[in-house]
């Protein structure tokens, strides 16, 4: 799917010069693993969204964490010699804290809904969202007791667009890590107030761009681990992670950037790729960790997708392949819950409530099996909870 204009993205403040972009321009460019289009509006916006409680017995924390990966120079803007991340953390909770975490600000609002040209509803909008979460609140847990997950948003979406599903798993007793890849999603903002936006929506048809992303965001993630674990940890509660208890999961290409780490990083217990195409090479000798593709219409065995079943044949390890056959790109994401408030209609088959329960269901199955050790049974065979979800065989390539 392509995109029909996206601004030419800039970065709001000091680096905007040295990096030579300081308009606003159209440009038409292809997304490898793209991003549902956000479109005019079809239907009348109901006003702010409301993320779906979480369901489990932890209330939910969350704080954000400024990293700079002084070691390299950022590989979309050569001229910022440092790599700077946002990380969102969400974690269990000692209590429920006064203030609500901000869905987002209204300039990365504004700046997000104005690349997805959608423009029946007020910009500032999904700053309004309702979330979970208590902002600062104090992380519970005991010392080297708590998974950890991390996820990669897709291309040219913010971290924040993975709420739902990172704060269920917070909710389950994980440390979850939202990660914004800076320069691939329409606005991530820094501490000092600058405003990274999407330089690399300037290249992302070129040859070869998928296997560069996956690169770069599994160098991210391995710096993020470096920096919430072992003795660089920058968070107050790092010490009540355990080390050895580390998975990732993420949607469209961040979801082969979950593959992209594992490859490269061995602390990455678990990966899950929800609905992207995948870039990595995979070693002949293969990946014996666990893996799971989670995967809508456009990924059934033999599809329009070979990447799957090239990467199944070298995945020595546990693997599932689930398909929803109902489902669309972003079903997986905050997304569906964010359409109808937008006035975008309906994402996939099923209500929002019912894509972010499925979502959420088998995203923590899996981790709960290769993290924690409970069996679950829901991932070795159809469900009739979820008849929407067809466990596929890739040899017979059918799904049932």
């Amino acid at each position: 799917m392509s995109h029909a204009f996206r601004p030419r993205p800039v970065l709001r403040g000091g680096l905007a010069a040295a990096a030579g972009l300081v308009v606003l321009a159209a440009a038409a460019c292809a997304a490898p693993a793209p991003p549902r289009s956000m479109a005019a509006p079809s239907v009348t916006p109901t006003g702010p969204a409301v993320m779906p409680p979480p369901t489990g017995p932890h209330p939910v924390g969350t704080t954000t964490l400024y990293l700079k990966d002084t070691s390299r120079p950022d590989p979309w803007v050569p001229e910022a010699k440092a790599r700077e991340l946002m990380v969102t953390l969400w974690y269990p909770a000692r209590a429920a804290g006064e203030q609500r975490a901000p869905y987002m600000t209204a300039k990365e609002s504004e700046l997000l809904l104005k690349g997805k040209r959608v423009t029946g509803a007020p910009y500032d909008l999904l700053s309004r969202t309702r979330t979970n979460a208590f902002s600062d609140a104090k992380p519970a847990g005991r010392k080297d007791t708590l998974p950890l997950v991390v996820l990669s948003p897709g291309f040219t979406m913010p971290r924040t667009t993975l709420t739902s599903l990172a704060e269920e798993l917070a909710s389950r007793g994980y440390v979850v890590a939202g990660v914004d890849h800076a320069y691939e999603n329409y606005a991530t903002t820094f501490p000092d107030g600058r405003i990274a936006e999407c330089v690399a929506c300037d290249s992302d048809s070129d040859p070869g761009f998928g296997t560069k992303d996956v690169t770069v965001r599994a160098a991210d993630v391995s710096f993020v681990l470096d920096r919430l674990t072992g003795p660089h940890a920058k968070w107050e509660g790092s010490s009540l992670i355990d080390p050895s208890k580390i998975g990732m999961a993420g949607q469209s290409i961040g979801g082969a950037a979950a593959l992209a780490a594992m490859v490269k990083d061995s602390r990455v217990r678990a990966g899950i790729d929800i609905d992207g195409t995948t870039y990595a090479r995979i070693p002949k000798r293969g990946l014996s960790r666990p893996f799971l593709f989670l995967g809508s219409a456009g990924h059934p065995p033999g599809g329009r997708d070979n990447s799957w079943d090239r990467d199944w044949k070298l995945l020595t390890g546990w693997k599932r392949w689930l398909l929803v056959p109902g489902g669309e790109h972003q079903s997986f994401t905050d997304v569906a819950v964010l359409a109808g408030p937008l006035g975008l209609g309906t994402v996939g088959g099923s209500s929002p409530a019912r894509s972010v329960e499925i979502g959420r269901t088998y995203v923590r199955a899996f981790f709960d099996l290769h993290l924690r050790g409970e069996r679950q049974p829901l991932l070795d065979q159809a469900s009739p909870r979820f008849p929407e979800v067809k466990v596929c065989t890739p040899a017979t390539k059918t799904c049932e």
